[in-house]
């Protein structure tokens, strides 16, 4: 069975998704865009030879009748285009957030699978191969139990994407209630979910403006820097997204009670924190050496992968890919559980709820 795909929304992130599903021709192949843009959705249609293109959303599943879209507009419309899809009889992939406002997500979770759609969310991360060797080790006890996790994503809102945002006052991202930082928490919340089986952990925020107010508009109300504490029975995690922290930098750090674990999402790397082979000032000394022997290997891994041609900046969106329409087609569950993306919503929309006024700042 060949899936018939759909992309709604063609800006950037959509090249990604038709890119990823060229890779598997067996499986799906991608039969139309839209976008209420038609020239954005013609542009992606010549780029990668897409059959039909348009700029309406009703047309374009009447007259293809997809199995599959998805989901790649501004968050602000994922509710509405999903639920459009879904009530057509289409499984949807939806980029992140899922939706703005957790009670949308839970309802549109419960309308896929009130009609025996399969949804999915774009936490390509946690497929990326890093995220993937995380699994495998702490599946066989090599972590011991984690105790407490660190997630950290940043980037500098003076390259391209925090240009893009302030130089638009219109942008989207504005129009989040949470802003810039309701647009990043996936990426920290999602990689410490798996590990807080609290149904409703203890959640404390800072949160504050730590550039100086230039525009006198909707942008100076934009908060830049975030930390939150997650605190559930038996397990912790910290999560801190910086505009302002150089490097650009993405990773997590698992405490467990065997080792401690360091994921770098952009090394593309997992390793451990060493410890002394005794105790004594050249014990410790040569720690510097056990770190560097392990990034050189991982290093010499990542070489060899590449020369493989298996090194991809979305090879976490391709695999998230396969085993969703995988499960589409075996009639499995979806690669990411629905209790774990609506605890993820949960978790966001009281994060949101305790930032304060840029003007308290």
């Amino acid at each position: 069975m060949t899936l018939r795909v759909a992309i709604v929304g063609c800006g950037k992130i959509a090249d990604a998704h038709v890119e990823a599903i060229l890779t598997m021709p067996s499986t799906a192949r991608v039969v139309a865009a839209c976008d209420l843009e038609i020239l954005l959705a013609e542009q992606l249609a010549v780029r990668y030879a897409i059959p039909r293109h348009y700029d309406s959303l009703e047309r374009m599943l009447a007259d293809e009748k997809p199995d599959v879209v998805h989901v790649t507009t501004p968050p602000q419309s994922h509710f509405v285009i999903a639920m459009h899809a879904i009530d057509a009889g289409c499984h949807v992939y939806v980029e992140k957030p899922l939706t703005p406002a957790h009670a949308d997500s839970r309802t549109l979770i419960d309308r896929a699978q009130a009609t025996g759609r399969k949804l999915t969310i774009g936490y390509s991360p946690f497929f990326d191969p890093p995220a993937l060797e995380m699994r495998e080790l702490i599946g066989k006890g090599v972590l011991g139990t984690p105790i407490h996790i660190e997630s950290y994503f940043g980037y500098p809102l003076s390259g391209p994407f925090g240009s893009v945002i302030l130089g638009d006052e219109k942008h989207w991202v504005h129009g989040l209630p949470g802003k810039l930082l309701h647009n990043n928490l996936d990426h920290l919340l999602s990689k410490v979910v798996e590990f807080l089986d609290d149904a409703a952990p203890r959640i404390h925020v800072a949160a504050y403006r730590r550039r100086t107010a230039r525009f006198f508009d909707g942008r100076d109300d934009m908060l830049d820097e975030l930390r939150v504490l997650l605190a559930g029975e038996q397990t912790s995690a910290y999560c801190t997204f910086s505009a302002h922290a150089q490097p650009m930098s993405h990773f997590a750090r698992i405490y467990g009670t065997k080792k401690t674990m360091h994921v770098d999402y952009v090394a593309r790397t997992v390793t451990f924190e060493s410890e002394p082979s005794a105790l004594g000032a050249l014990s410790r000394a040569m720690l510097p050496f056990a770190q560097a022997r392990q990034q050189v290997r991982a290093g010499f891994r990542n070489l060899l992968r590449f020369a493989r041609s298996d090194f991809h900046y979305f090879a976490g969106l391709r695999r998230l890919l396969t085993l969703f329409y995988a499960s589409i087609v075996n009639g499995a569950p979806p690669p990411i559980p629905y209790r774990d993306i609506l605890r993820v919503s949960a978790m966001t929309e009281e994060i949101i709820r305790q930032l304060p006024p840029v003007s308290q700042q």
